[in-house]
């Protein structure tokens, strides 16, 4: 085998490990990040004005900064303090609409920094790391925290959309404590009842209206 040979071999197997480098270190294109980032994904191409290149480039650098992001455990007396603190927030609903949607909004960055997300201070760059790990869920966190902003600035949210924001966020609160399949038909009953207790002050059911939410 003669050196230009060796040479020639040598230039193919370089250029095929730096080809295989950069495929390795792609971007994710926009097919994958709208399977990874789901109606986070519309919402970002809405933003944008339509524009899908800006909505994906802004998409990927969440995932670039975010994507390892390892989330840590909680203990079991975290997530029952949690768990508890939610439900009070949900009964006090029906006489403080306001202090509850700010409960919760309190709450969600709370468990989010418990869970290894950036801490709550850091509102957008929570959001944006909430959205690379639970994009089907973070736009409950986003509306509850713009109602609860709104009620601290002195707007007038009504009942209703304070309500679907409680009922939207909660989606993505259970996730974050990892709420079984036992639990939550526990606290749907407990909240089945308290809601037949409280019909006569206008209070929905939180069960049945979160898949309502959902489609909204």
């Amino acid at each position: 085998m003669t050196t230009g040979v060796i040479i020639a071999l040598i230039v193919i197997v370089a250029a095929v490990v730096v080809v295989a480098v950069v495929l390795a270190r792609r971007k994710p294109g926009g097919r994958d990040l709208k399977r990874r980032f789901g109606p986070e994904y519309d919402r970002a191409v809405a933003r944008h004005d339509g524009d899908s290149q800006a909505a994906e480039r802004e998409l990927a650098e969440r995932v670039d900064k975010h994507g390892s992001l390892r989330e840590r455990d909680l203990e079991p007396a975290q997530r029952q303090q949690y768990e508890a603190r939610w439900a009070a927030a949900q009964e006090r609903f029906v006489e403080s609409p306001r202090e509850a949607v700010s409960e919760a909004d309190r709450l969600l960055a709370e468990v989010a920094g418990a869970r290894g997300f950036p801490d709550g201070g850091q509102y957008e760059e929570q959001l944006a790391a909430l959205s690379v790990h639970h994009a089907h869920h973070v736009h409950g966190y986003r509306r509850v925290h713009r109602v609860a902003r709104g009620t601290e600035d002195g707007a007038q949210g009504g009942t209703e959309e304070m309500r679907e924001a409680m009922v939207e966020a909660r989606a993505l609160f259970e996730e974050l404590v990892g709420a079984g399949g036992r639990r939550r038909e526990l606290a749907e009953s407990s909240s089945g009842d308290r809601s037949a207790r409280h019909d006569g002050h206008g209070h929905l059911p939180w069960a049945s209206t979160r898949r309502q939410a959902k489609g909204s």
